[in-house]
């Protein structure tokens, strides 16, 4: 059973102002088969906490530890750490010119697994995922997310979760300019996802609309760099009810 465990994460950023502290001590705990969202104001830091752990070299740790299953991903590459099992859904999806989307998921998955995916099984796997998430087949020749409207580039981020199959996926404000119907289906596939292979999940979001289709076994409120509360299902819809005024008061 997967584990991720953040202990005491602390991460700068530089900015024109100097060098500012975003994350300031995380403990966090995610298991196999668990979901927990991760709300929040702007500004609180949330997106932070997921570009660190996925390694993205805007953000410098200073302190604390990542481990998946024990083994310690702040030293691992970016391309490592997907091969271990961490899969990032973007908040904003980049366009890759000249790369189709069919070429794209055959290629990550044959990185992440080792080897290339029998062709014929692929295939199938592809469309049938393709189907589910609702996607016109053609988008499969399409350049990766050129072109694509905000709910076309959640769906594609699915599809490739699904394909790749991790251990952890965060996903940073999926429902971000999603309507209800591509809410509703990019939802169903991150449930698909849990249900097959005992993903866990770190759901990133302002707003409780996508906890209504994807239930948190775990909420926690990010304040200022760090979690100010956890709870349950319920700590959610007192968020919704009022706001994260009480945390900010807290934090000043």
């Amino acid at each position: 059973m997967s584990i991720l465990e953040i202990r005491d994460l602390h991460a700068t950023v530089e900015t024109p102002e100097g060098t500012k502290e975003i994350l300031k001590g995380v403990d966090l705990t995610i298991k196999a088969g668990e979901t927990h969202a991760i709300m929040g104001p702007n500004g609180s830091g949330k997106s932070t906490l997921a570009y660190a752990i996925a390694g993205h070299p805007k953000y410098e740790i200073t302190s604390g530890s990542v481990t998946l299953d024990g083994q310690d991903v702040l030293e691992m590459s970016v391309d490592e750490r997907a091969r271990a099992g961490i899969f990032l859904a973007m908040q904003y999806p980049v366009e890759v010119p000249g790369v189709s989307v069919s070429n794209f998921l055959r290629t990550a998955k044959t990185a992440v697994s080792g080897e290339a995916p029998a062709l014929r099984t692929w295939v199938k796997d592809v469309r049938s995922a393709m189907d589910e998430l609702k996607m016109d087949p053609v988008f499969a020749e399409r350049n990766v997310n050129e072109g694509f409207s905000g709910g076309e580039k959640k769906r594609h981020e699915i599809l490739q979760m699904e394909l790749l199959k991790p251990s952890i996926a965060i996903l940073d404000e999926t429902d971000s300019g999603l309507d209800v119907d591509a809410l509703r289906v990019v939802s169903e596939g991150v449930n698909r996802a849990k249900e097959r292979t005992d993903l866990g999940i770190m759901l990133i979001t302002h707003y409780t609309r996508i906890l209504n289709y994807i239930k948190p076994d775990f909420v926690h409120v990010f304040v200022n760099g760090k979690v100010a509360e956890q709870g349950g299902p319920e700590l959610a819809e007192r968020l919704e009810a009022e706001g994260y005024e009480r945390f900010l008061e807290g934090a000043k």
